[in-house]
């Protein structure tokens, strides 16, 4: 418990002494409610003093005002007759009950969310003559060296220069299993050394840093409000001034009409105040997106903002891109079918015309060849998107690419329909046969699939640059309901607007891509979501949700969270709604007591709260 908080506490129990003894004091004359005006004052002074301020600014219509009215009016009907003194201190002192039980509420999620995203470094190690020295992340510069002993947080991105660990890296992606990493190996900032000493080259500055976007992300998601957010507070703005307005009408114009009963009318106008208060729901429903992001982050998922985890419960087409996604991205040449030439000469001639290509399918080529590669033989290299690359090599102008790159160059190639990448490879014009490069499905994929269907997603699709044989083989092995092959990047851009139109009015579409070369096509999906993120800064800034490991299953979890979440919403609204409803109605015919007015307030905000706080616990 803060110290505010203890503050309130205090001020409670003061007040609730003051308010006893007030009550057992018999007294009736008629300055009674001097004895309960000190037991109002040590529980209410604060929203008094708040309402006034607020007033002055011109924000005059929320809950600090409300209570204040209506207290304040049941200390005034001392003047029509006995007056409800206990009962305005009751009701003030219940609601500050209710405040202090709220902020206890949201600053436990707030603790468990810090917890779980407790990833910002304190300091880095650099060698200053011959000696370690702390100095803040913020001061180191890209180049220069640091060392992360067992036991401490990587505090920037880098690679491995010296040593071997592992690290634990389950506050970014919620995985248990610890990495092995080695001289050569990137690491990001937020994992924990646990065995050996490290010595890391930094690659990035700290602002830009894994750490640094990932917090900022957490920080700034409560920015993007869901609908069920947007409502309330649309909701809060008028409800509040249409029910002070009831309540004065309530209070004026039967007495008027039936010539007289003032007291009792404005006592069930003060009713009418207390119960209208919308603090439940204005405080239960951001605490339940609250919640379901900080559910979400313990899972190793990132979500942007409320309204996306909104977004994802409503989805029910969800199309994967392959490479990377739904299978491993990690390469291998299976298969050699030479055309007029030995193996060893296509391989070499493949693997030169790739040579300055970081794409996986050339370091496929590249580790299959196995022996260092003379650069200098190879000029003019053109990367052909979606197609392959044109390089020449020992003055010789090699095509090396799928069938749309030989039929451009008019070549005739023989087809090969296994499942895999196919690389044809053509030299001056001349075919000289293909490579086949097949890639692995991730372990869980499958298990994506069938979690997806069980979450009510109708339907899956795949879309890929890949051969028809070859993409549909894979669609085939895990049940996807279509895909589309052969697709340029521009391609997945026209299909994802063709299947954004086969959504219902209500329904969305999530686009799940690696975040680097699907950018366009994240950013058009009603929601993007980036598979194997951990540290690709494309990944975070393009993608709406981010998965911190590689592992699709993820989404099925999140899928869930929402749901939840917003179930959880549902509830809130509803409850509340209803039984504000109900007491209003009671309250106007004189049915209902400040009683239950103080329940139909108080009541439904603790209610509201505890059944907010579930939503944290939806990542478990």
């Amino acid at each position: 418990m803060t110290r505010k908080q203890k503050k309130m506490l205090l001020r409670i129990v003061a007040s609730a002494i003051l308010l006893a003894a007030a009550v057992l004091i018999p007294y009736q004359g008629g300055w009674r409610f001097l004895l309960f005006f000190p037991a109002y004052f040590v529980i209410g002074w604060d929203v008094l003093w708040k309402a006034l301020k607020n007033i002055a600014h011109g924000q005059i219509f929320d809950e600090n005002f409300l209570m204040a009215l209506a207290t304040v009016g049941a200390f005034c009907t001392g003047f029509f007759g006995e007056g409800e003194y206990p009962e305005a201190v009751f009701v003030m002192l219940f609601y500050q009950v209710g405040e202090l039980f709220q902020s206890y509420a949201v600053g436990k999620s707030r603790k468990s969310i810090s917890e779980l995203m407790d990833i910002r470094p304190d300091y880095a190690n650099i060698s200053k003559n011959g000696e370690l020295v702390q100095v803040d992340p913020e001061e180191v510069a890209v180049g220069d060296l640091i060392v992360i002993k067992a036991g401490e947080r990587i505090p920037l991105d880098g690679v491995v220069t010296e040593g071997f660990s592992s690290l634990n890296t389950a506050a970014l992606t919620g995985e248990s299993l610890p990495r092995e990493v080695k001289p050569g190996d990137a690491v990001i900032s937020g994992c924990v050394n646990q065995t050996g000493l490290l010595q890391v080259r930094v690659t990035k500055p700290f602002g830009e840093s894994t750490v640094s976007k990932i917090l900022d992300l957490v920080e700034n998601s409560s920015s993007k409000k869901a609908k069920a957010e947007n409502f309330i507070t649309k909701f809060a703005r008028y409800y509040t001034p249409v029910v002070v307005i009831g309540a004065v009408l309530l209070a004026v114009l039967p007495p008027l009409v039936l010539h007289g009963g003032w007291a009792d009318w404005l006592n069930r106008a003060l009713v009418f105040l207390v119960v209208s208060c919308p603090c439940a729901l204005v405080v239960s429903v951001p605490l339940s997106f609250f919640g379901g992001i900080g559910g979400a982050s313990r899972s190793g998922v990132l979500i942007k903002g409320a309204s996306y985890l909104e977004i994802l419960s409503q989805a029910e087409i969800v199309v994967f891109d392959k490479t990377g996604t739904l299978t491993q991205g990690v390469f291998r040449v299976t298969e050699i079918s030479p055309n007029g030439c030995t193996e060893q000469e296509l391989l070499e001639t493949a693997a030169l015309a790739e040579s300055y290509s970081d794409h996986p399918i050339s370091r496929s080529l590249k580790e299959a060849f196995g022996k260092e590669l003379d650069s200098s033989r190879v000029t003019d290299t053109q990367e052909l998107a979606g197609r392959g690359v044109q390089a020449v090599v020992d003055g010789k102008t090699v095509c090396a690419g799928n069938e749309k790159l030989m039929a451009e160059q008019q070549i005739s190639c023989t087809a090969c329909r296994k499942p895999g990448t196919v690389v044809h490879v053509a030299v001056d014009g001349r075919y000289m046969g293909h490579i086949l490069i097949s890639d692995e499905l991730k372990p869980d994929a499958k298990e994506t699939v069938s979690a997806l269907k069980a979450q009510g997603v109708k339907r899956l699709v795949m879309l890929t640059g890949d051969a028809k044989e070859a993409g549909e083989a894979v669609a085939a092995e895990l049940g996807l309901d279509q895909a589309y092959t052969e697709l340029l990047p521009a391609d997945k851009v026209e299909q994802v607007e063709r299947l954004l139109q086969e959504t219902s009015p209500k329904g969305k579409l999530a686009f799940v891509g690696d975040g680097i070369n699907d950018a366009p096509v994240l950013s058009r999906a009603d929601i993007g979501i980036a598979m194997g993120a951990l540290g690709s800064d494309a990944a975070i800034e393009a993608a709406d949700i981010v998965l911190m490991d590689d592992k699709p299953s993820k989404i099925a979890a999140a899928m869930k969270i929402s749901k939840g979440t917003l179930g959880i919403v549902r509830q809130n609204i509803w409850f509340a709604l209803g039984v504000k409803g109900l007491v209003l109605l009671l309250s106007a015919f004189g049915l209902s007591t400040m009683w239950e007015a103080v329940f139909a307030d108080v009541g439904v905000l603790i209610l509201a709260v505890l059944n907010a706080s579930r939503a944290l616990r939806l990542g478990k």
